[in-house]
């Protein structure tokens, strides 16, 4: 009885919800070890983009100084980090005030803020094949229709996303670098897109991995928050800074627009943790210099290695690279990740990004990208025997 009364009940939540599909992260390390049977330690988890050095040490200590007012509310405005950011952020004719600054519980908080500000049943929102799974969900939750625009070489097809917006739209996608395919957009080609989008679309460009691009032409999108009022910039503490586990992110834009996505923006949605070590990891100039350096170092091992292999990859300018698993090796991307799960690699697979034939790896340690590469030798040497 409790079982029907149960599915009575959830037959009368909303029709949007009720058919997607939850978001699947990385296979945690400690349930790959319970499955498989093997030591968590051992264990290389090369799946969720995550910075493989550690924390900085000035985030620990700034922790620690934290765990002294627990009993304490975070700062609901996060006065002290948005500070922090003014100053990081304003360089040469960048002018970043705390208005313009929304604070996120990671940058994905914010971009369900700017859905929620600007989608309701029946709007559309517009984005490229093989973007961040994210995009979909949060405008399908709205009740929003998502036009998914073909990718041109697994990247952004500009193009053809300016053309697709028509009087439903109501917001705009752009991922830059773009996650899962590494992809990346030229300061012009974002200009050149803004100057087509009429100004009552919402443009949300998506930074999250822009501290890793070595491109000297690749596009800065705070450079455009003064020229444009529709303009969104998502960033996160996640990757570069290292703080993945405490969730915090920021979104700039103009300040009427960042009223807005406060106005739905949870009190305390960022905690004392997360504040404390994002201040204290922004100005740590030496920390992100080493992350950047040790990924730097691991593109070039990984895709030398592919290269190698004979395995075609998407080129990249994340912490991330996209490789295919093509069919001349007897052996499937699934097959392959199964057996990288088998032995403690931990790597993920896209299918759901419309690329079953690839999977993506996150740059890690010198030490685990070759306990990877090293497990993905013998699994194609096996399937070629």
């Amino acid at each position: 009885m409790t079982n029907q009364r149960n599915a009575e009940l959830c037959e009368k939540s909303r029709a949007e919800i009720k058919s997607l599909r939850a978001y699947q992260p990385g296979k945690p390390i400690d349930e790959l070890a319970r499955e498989f049977g093997l030591n968590a330690d051992d264990i290389v988890k090369l799946a969720s983009n995550e910075n493989p050095i550690g924390p900085s040490k000035k985030a620990i200590a700034a922790m620690e100084k934290e765990a002294r007012e627990l009993t304490r509310y975070p700062d609901g405005n996060g006065f002290d980090l948005k500070q922090a950011l003014c100053k990081k952020l304003s360089v040469g004719s960048v002018i970043i005030a705390p208005e313009n600054i929304t604070l996120g519980n990671g940058s994905s908080d914010i971009l369900d803020f700017i859905v929620k500000c600007f989608v309701a049943k029946g709007d559309e929102v517009v984005f490229s094949q093989h973007a961040f799974a994210i995009y979909g969900l949060v405008t399908k939750i709205q009740g929003g229709e998502c036009n998914v625009v073909p990718a041109k070489n697994y990247g952004h097809d500009l193009d053809a996303m300016a053309k697709a917006i028509s009087d439903k739209t109501r917001l705009v996608f752009v991922t830059n670098p773009n996650n899962p395919t590494g992809t990346w957009l030229t300061q012009a080609e974002i200009a050149e897109f803004m100057a087509k989008v009429p100004s009552d679309v919402v443009v949300v460009l998506d930074e999250a991995y822009f501290e890793y691009v070595n491109e000297a032409e690749y596009a800065n999108g705070l450079t455009l928050i003064s020229n444009y009022s529709n303009l969104v910039v998502t960033r996160t503490f996640s990757k570069a800074y290292g703080l993945a586990s405490l969730r915090v992110g920021y979104g700039i834009s103009s300040p009427e627009v960042a009223d807005l996505m406060n106005r739905v923006r949870p009190p305390f949605n960022v905690n004392s943790f997360a504040l404390a070590a994002a201040i204290a990891t922004l100005n740590d100039t030496d920390y992100v210099a080493e992350s950047k350096s040790v990924n730097d170092a691991g593109m070039v091992y990984l895709t030398q290695s592919f290269d190698q292999l004979g395995l075609p990859y998407v080129p990249s300018v994340g912490n991330f690279i996209s490789f295919e698993i093509p069919l001349v090796v007897n052996i499937t991307a699934v097959e392959v990740d199964k057996k990288l799960l088998a032995v403690g690699v931990i790597v993920r697979p896209i299918a759901n990004y419309e690329m079953p034939n690839h999977l993506r790896v996150s740059i890690g340690t010198q030490a685990e990208n070759e306990t990877f590469i090293a497990a993905l030798i013998k699994i194609l040497a096996d399937a070629r025997s």
